[in-house]
């Protein structure tokens, strides 16, 4: 018989590819970590491990076992889920990991309309950078995920996963009011910043890669001379006339735009998609449900056209 908690040691040992790691993420040991790995390569009859560098890698066999290793997590997930609807009575805490401008745009009024609809369930916000929610909600660390598209992010069809689309906001250019284009009402088109030098987020930043990716598909790498992850560094970085930036629309909340000129651009690779994240078989869950439906119902009342006036104002 297999183990199915060996099995959630080795999806997470595939995840960080060190022992170490995965006991980190499990909370146990890593001397607990091996002594599950070596139960279940005795339950199985096979080697599932093989060393690669300071980390390890999964054999062929643990390939195969790791794919029904996701299948059986997610079978789980919806055993627990139909047990505590058959209890009824939902109530309980779902903890929920989220990006800043996320839990702005929509978990908060998420968190509102559940005070009326699902009075019973309580919110744990975690604040987490848009590429960290992801693999807090595969070991276990939180129940859902507000999340944002990024390169190495797990695919929309990892079955370990279930996404709700949330919403998608456009990048926009922040300019110095001394720029050459700051008085131009039409869209700009991003190669016509090649030359600026650019203020942007970190490597690692979901933002990041979309800046980067607009770039790269306008035909030139950014010249990134000054980085920040906030926003509000960012735009008034701009204001002193030390750069240009791509900011998501929302980001510009609460920013002092006196100082420079916001104008929409161009690309369509310039835009910040956002989802829902559960792991597999959750979904159902009676308290993980409510959630996914009011983060639904918040983003479907976005007022993006008061978004859209903020930013230009």
């Amino acid at each position: 018989m297999i183990d199915a908690r060996r099995l959630r040691t080795l999806r997470a040992v595939a995840d960080h590819r060190t022992v170490t790691a995965a006991a980190a993420a499990l909370y146990l040991t890593p001397s607990a970590v091996s002594q599950q790995l070596a139960a279940l390569e005795q339950e199985t009859g096979h080697s599932l491990l093989l060393r690669d560098g300071r980390g390890v890698r999964l054999t062929a066999a643990g390939e195969i076992l790791l794919g029904h290793a996701d299948a059986v997590l997610a079978q789980l997930e919806r055993a627990e889920a139909d047990l505590a609807a058959y209890s009824a009575g939902a109530a309980g805490e779902v903890t929920v990991a989220a990006f800043a401008t996320g839990i702005a745009l929509v978990l908060a009024p998420a968190i509102a309309a559940l005070a009326q609809s699902a009075p019973g369930v309580r919110l744990k916000v975690l604040d987490a950078e848009g590429d960290a929610s992801l693999p807090m909600l595969l070991d276990g660390q939180a129940d859902l995920a507000v999340a944002v598209e990024y390169r190495g992010a797990p695919r929309a069809d990892d079955r370990r996963l279930t996404r709700l689309p949330l919403y998608a906001e456009p990048f926009q250019a922040v300019l110095p009011l001394t720029h050459p284009l700051a008085g131009t009402d039409a869209p700009l088109a991003v190669a016509d910043l090649a030359a600026d030098p650019w203020i942007g987020p970190y490597p690692g930043n979901p933002c990041h890669d979309v800046v980067l990716l607009a770039c790269e598909h306008a035909g030139f790498q950014p010249r990134l001379v000054h980085s920040s992850d906030d926003f509000r560094a960012v735009v008034a970085l701009a204001s002193a006339g030390a750069g240009v930036a791509l900011v998501p629309r929302s980001a510009l909340r609460g920013s002092d735009l006196a100082g420079v000129a916001v104008r929409p651009v161009d690309s369509e690779l310039a835009t910040r998609k956002v989802f829902a994240a559960v792991r597999s078989g959750a979904e159902q869950h009676p308290l993980i449900r409510p959630v996914l439906d009011a983060l639904a119902g918040a983003a479907a009342g976005l007022d993006r056209t008061e978004s859209a006036d903020l930013a230009t104002s």
